[in-house]
């Protein structure tokens, strides 16, 4: 990886926009700040390099989601940090939660990420399920169910059939309830590289801002009982040249 990357040096004292690489000009220099950078790249661990900005920001890194395309919570949980959440982005991808609902109903939050500027939210309002996606405040895509769900144990889903490769193409999502659709469409775009940062992945409640604040204000905890909910990710959609990307970091590594 040095020796293929390519150095440049400017002189920030003369050229703060950084538009002159002296790099040519002051070989010495260059080689000075170089074995500089090796010494202090060993003593802070900062190795390898990595100058990839898509692959970058989809993959958060460090992560307690590497590698993983399933990911099972059996009790409220929230305040899980975007790195470590599952990530749907560029991707197809299918939420499911098994619930009990009580005889005076239920409502509430079963699992969001994100919030007012940014993110989903899969809930019962008023005994219905929904699924609300925010595109940056910009837009919100909404699934609903047209029944309230009735007392004893029920399946939702939503599931979503990316339709890439590459980042913030649109897809298709379906709303299910005991394996049973209630509502399906099709949306235009997706989010580009990550929600909201500074809004978790919760389930069970919401602990930051709603998603859509006509429909419900935070914590918004879910009522009934929350037996299981399961989050399984479909393949990264990429580009080719994405992949090439990839493709030559694992070599890198190797």
């Amino acid at each position: 990886m040095a020796n293929s990357y390519k150095w440049e040096l400017y002189n920030v004292a003369k050229d703060w926009t950084q538009d002159n690489d002296v790099g040519k000009a002051e070989p010495k220099k260059l080689k000075e700040l170089q074995d500089l950078f090796w010494v202090e790249a060993a003593k802070y661990l900062v190795l390898p390099l990595d100058n990839s900005s898509i692959i970058r920001a989809l993959e958060p890194r460090p992560s307690l989601t590497a590698g993983r395309d399933e990911f099972t919570y059996t009790r409220p949980i929230s305040g899980i940090p975007f790195g470590d959440a599952p990530n749907i982005l560029a991707r197809s991808f299918s939420i499911t939660a098994k619930v009990e609902v009580p005889k005076e109903g239920i409502e509430g939050m079963l699992n969001t990420i994100g919030g007012r500027f940014g993110g989903y939210g899969l809930y019962v309002l008023k005994g219905k399920p929904v699924f609300t996606y925010n595109l940056c405040d910009f837009a919100r895509f909404r699934w609903e169910g047209k029944d309230a769900l009735t007392p004893g144990k029920h399946t939702i889903t939503f599931d979503v059939t990316y339709d890439g490769p590459g980042p913030a193409k649109g897809g298709t999502g379906e709303l299910k309830v005991d394996g049973n659709s209630v509502d399906f469409k099709k949306i235009p775009h997706t989010a580009l590289l990550a929600f909201i940062v500074d809004e978790s992945f919760d389930v069970g409640s919401d602990s930051g801002s709603p998603v859509d604040g006509k429909d419900y204000q935070c914590p918004f905890c879910f009522t009934g009982k929350l037996n299981k909910l399961t989050v399984k990710l479909g393949p990264l959609q990429l580009r080719p040249a994405e992949k090439k990307e990839i493709e030559k970091k694992n070599r890198e590594k190797d």
